[in-house]
């Protein structure tokens, strides 16, 4: 995701911004790199160090928001508890950056075992699940992110695994092959996913629950704002951590990236504490406005009313005249605009909504 750190052009006259040009987006691109990761949900390689794991929560009860998904787990809990049983396999989907990881660990906490985690891609030969599943211990959570990125020969192993707690394993070649099966301790499989769609219905059907992550409250993001805050040892104010929130996209990940910018330029300008109008000035800086959205965002809105006079207009004439690539512009800036009724896909093409319109200065 590019995001660029260049500032918004002043209204003219009449109301109207500044007509931008493709030419001149495309070098402020290339010059904007080192921010292209401020608004973007995926957890960058700096926030999967350890730094970033003391800011997550130890206990369901230190879990903020997903009341529902929370009230779930936490019968699913007791009652595998009181039995003396392993959880049942969980299959979470959603957006990026909603917790994911962070419920799969609280789970192995409240449960008491140890978690192994790993990701779909990583899993590309079939020698690669097995060893991970014989050396699991008994009541283990195993917990696989992307989940619908597995192969299909790993998927296939998984399926007595998760039904049988076995391991079918075929030894020799031609005529001599044989298959032997080898008992697995019982376990817990975590799966994560994006695209629940894009799972085969023989490994989604294994699930015992299916529950999708939600974006969060306002309300919700005020207090994860404030609980790192606190971790970070960051002085903060209601007013100020409600400013952060606001920008943040209903996303914790980004909520925390925002902070940890927003402590940055209190830092460098000596500010006592972060309050509201310190949090505005510095998510100016990083050109990240009160919706949450960047440069190449208000780029392609603008783009479609000035160009296009709002639309409809097609995928691939907005990505032409901004610069950016198609594929871009659908899957990382799109699906936002979608969320907060900035833009409509319509059967002819797309359309900027009159919320649009007035957030950007147009009558």
């Amino acid at each position: 995701m590019a995001i660029i750190s260049s500032k918004q052009p002043a209204p003219e006259s009449d109301g109207h911004p500044k007509r931008r040009r493709a030419s001149v987006e495309g070098s402020s691109r290339k010059a904007a790199a080192p921010e292209a990761s401020i608004l973007q949900p995926v957890a960058t390689a700096e926030e999967e160090g350890k730094q970033e794991e003391s800011l997550r929560p130890q206990r369901l009860a230190d879990y903020i928001g997903q009341k529902d998904l929370k009230g779930v787990l936490e019968i699913a809990i007791q009652a595998a508890k009181g039995r003396g049983e392993s959880l049942d396999h969980l299959l979470l989907y959603g957006p990026p950056g909603l917790g994911k990881t962070t419920m799969c660990l609280i789970l192995a906490a409240e449960m008491g075992v140890n978690c192994k985690i790993t990701a779909a891609p990583a899993l590309e030969r079939p020698r690669d699940i097995v060893g991970i599943l014989v050396g699991l211990s008994p009541g283990d959570i195993l917990f696989i992110d992307e989940i619908h990125r597995l192969s299909r020969m790993t998927e296939e192993l998984l399926y007595p695994a998760m039904e049988d707690f076995r391991l079918d394993i075929t030894v020799g070649k031609g005529s001599t092959a044989k298959t032997r099966s080898l008992p697995l301790p019982k376990f817990t499989l975590i799966g994560a996913t994006t695209r629940v769609g894009s799972l085969t219905s023989p490994l989604r059907d294994r699930f015992g629950l299916i529950q999708r992550l939600r974006f969060y409250e306002q309300d919700e993001l005020t207090l994860i704002v404030q609980r790192t805050a606190e971790i970070l040892q960051a002085p903060v104010t209601q007013a100020g951590a409600e400013e952060i929130a606001r920008r943040a996209r209903g996303t914790p990940r980004i909520a925390n990236r925002l902070l940890k910018r927003v402590r940055d330029y209190a830092q460098v300008k000596q500010s006592r504490e972060i309050d509201q109008e310190v949090a505005a000035q510095a998510l100016e800086v990083f050109n990240v406005d009160p919706m949450g959205l960047d440069w190449t965002d208000r780029l392609v809105l603008s783009v479609m009313i000035e160009q296009f006079n709002g639309g409809p207009v097609g995928l691939e004439a907005i990505a032409a005249a901004t610069g950016e690539d198609s594929q871009t512009i659908e899957e990382v800036y799109e699906p936002y605009l979608l969320q907060i009724g900035y833009l409509h896909r319509t059967p002819r093409g797309r359309v900027a909504t009159p919320p649009a319109r007035k957030h950007l200065g147009y009558e």
